[in-house]
């Protein structure tokens, strides 16, 4: 089913906080709109008033036709538990809710209530265009396809990092919604995932809203782009890809400075115009009472006539100055300016593996002989659940051997970003959570430096794990930045981060003088991080490539 989306009038906030106002837009067959901004902009906010998930606070949507079914992906596929991942795939892609409207609607029919014949055709068509009637056949095959070799009864709470992601792109290559928002579905993703979900967004026919931090993705995939400009509290719909919004973007924030800087320049000339000929006026009325007798008619009307020229002349350039059109200046935008605090170096050698095997679940890595030297900078890469993430705890000494050794040099300081974020996932607040991790740093400095990056005083004495993914990766970079490191172990780090903060992780990372072990999927992040080593694992091997 072809199906639209028309929005109207748009807005949304968190109490007095306003996020976006005014958004207009259609979504139409075959759109592909990139959602950005920066995090907290409101971009999820926005997909949820999509889908209909949360009333607009002004404004309205319309689908057309009523009956389409869209299709809502967020984040983080919710691991429900005792939920198998056979459920997991029926909940994501309507099918589960499709199948207890149908019965209900059956129910109905048998019970013979009004309505009931309706009803009923309505569930089964809607069953049925979700894939219902063979969705077990299809997830298979699609599992397999994936690489995903668990059986499909398996609880997803059991499930690994990488192959919770292959479900979630299992649960979205096996749906079939009249119209798809996906929030962030490249997270986790590895490249042939990247692959497969490039070309099925690509494929679609019906209308797609996603928001990706990808830019590589993003590059390869939206024919438009809708940003939501927080600073200048600005909606902005680009056409033509990616790219080209880079660039007209570029030329609008550069014309609105302009813009603003002809304006504040005229305004401040014709009020210096204004004031000078006030002052002559004042001048002029103040001589003529000095010098004029009371028999001096003739000059006291010239001197008048003059006064009065100087008081028409500031008039006229007091209206100029009101039909001045005005052009707002444009904010200041929040920027993350990030740097990673460098420990004094430690020895020559900084991490060594010998003859190491470690089993985490079905997986064994090993056995693997690597040593990691100072100040090299290594690039991590393979397919999900091949070892990544496995072989860098066991270089960190933080899983046990089942043969070999593993060891860290002397003074070496590990600082991480692990793909969970699990440093900041307790229930105390995330000033006292941080604050133990850079103690004694006193909270006042602890609040300003996490204010730095984004995390301001709503967030501070909010549990830490409430916070969204994006902000408990700002908190782990600021912890970066608080404490020196010389053994910097980043897993997955562009994961929920915005692309402003992308770009700023890859400035530090270019001017960070220690050791760098760097796993990312993010294509454009390889390019940009100078590496002077590349590993790959597959199936549990490590390779120098």
């Amino acid at each position: 089913m072809s199906a639209t989306i028309v929005v109207k009038d748009l807005a949304a906030g968190h109490g007095e906080r306003v996020l976006f106002s005014g958004l207009d837009l259609v979504v139409a067959p075959g759109d592909v709109i990139g959602l950005v901004g920066v995090n907290g902009a409101g971009k999820s906010t926005l997909l949820r008033l999509l889908a209909g998930l949360d009333a607009p606070e002004q404004g309205g949507i319309s689908l057309t036709p009523a009956t389409a079914v869209v299709g809502h992906l967020p984040q983080e596929p919710e691991r429900r538990p005792g939920e198998t991942v056979r459920l997991f795939l029926a909940r994501r892609t309507g099918v589960a809710q499709a199948q207890r409207d149908l019965d209900a609607a059956t129910q109905a029919l048998v019970e013979g209530l009004p309505g009931a014949e309706d009803a009923y055709s309505t569930g089964l068509e809607r069953w049925l265009s979700l894939g219902g009637a063979d969705l077990d056949e299809r997830a298979a095959q699609v599992a397999a396809d994936l690489g995903l070799t668990i059986g499909l009864d398996q609880p997803m709470t059991s499930l690994s990092g990488g192959q919770a992601a292959r479900a979630g792109l299992a649960s979205l290559l096996l749906s079939r919604y009249d119209l798809f928002l996906l929030d962030e579905p490249t997270n986790d993703l590895d490249l042939d995932g990247l692959d497969r979900l490039e070309k099925f967004v690509t494929g679609l026919r019906p209308g797609t809203v996603l928001v990706s931090h990808d830019r590589e993705f993003l590059a390869r995939t939206v024919t438009s782009v809708l940003e939501l400009d927080l600073a200048q509290q600005q909606v902005r719909l680009y056409g033509g890809g990616y790219q080209a919004y880079l660039a007209e973007r570029e030329v609008a924030r550069t014309h609105a400075r302009q813009q603003y800087d002809q304006y504040a320049e005229t305004r401040a000339q014709l009020e210096l115009r204004a004031r000078t000929q006030r002052a002559w006026m004042e001048k002029g009325v103040k001589n003529a009472r000095r010098k004029m007798s009371d028999n001096d008619k003739i000059g006291r009307n010239v001197r008048g006539e003059t006064t009065e020229k100087q008081a028409a002349k500031a008039r006229q350039t007091e209206r100029l100055i009101e039909r001045l059109e005005v052009a707002e200046e444009p904010r200041k935008e929040w920027e993350l300016r990030m740097e990673i605090a460098a420990a004094p170096r430690a020895g020559a050698v900084v991490a060594t593996l010998r003859g190491a095997v470690a089993r985490r679940g079905s997986l064994r890595l090993g056995p693997v002989d690597l040593e990691i030297g100072w100040a090299e900078r290594v690039a991590i890469t393979g397919a999900n659940g091949t070892g990544k993430s496995t072989l860098l705890a066991a270089l960190l000494g933080r899983l046990p051997l089942e043969e070999g050794q593993s060891s860290l040099g002397p003074g070496v300081v590990v600082g991480e970003v692990d793909q969970a974020r699990g440093l900041f996932l307790g229930g105390e607040p995330l000033l006292d959570a941080f604050g133990a991790l850079v103690s004694p740093m006193p909270p006042a400095e602890v609040r300003t430096l996490l204010a730095k990056f984004g995390l301001k005083a709503a967030h501070v004495m909010r549990p830490a794990a409430t916070l969204s993914p994006g902000e408990r990766t700002r908190a782990a970079l600021a912890l970066l930045q608080a404490r020196g490191v010389n053994l910097l172990v980043l897993d997955e780090p562009t994961n929920h981060l915005d692309l402003p903060a992308i770009e700023q992780l890859e400035s530090a990372l270019a001017h960070y003088p220690g050791t760098l072990l760097l796993v990312t999927h993010d294509r454009r992040m390889l390019e940009a991080v100078q590496v002077s080593r590349r590993l790959r694992v597959s199936a549990g091997r490590v390779t120098e490539i």
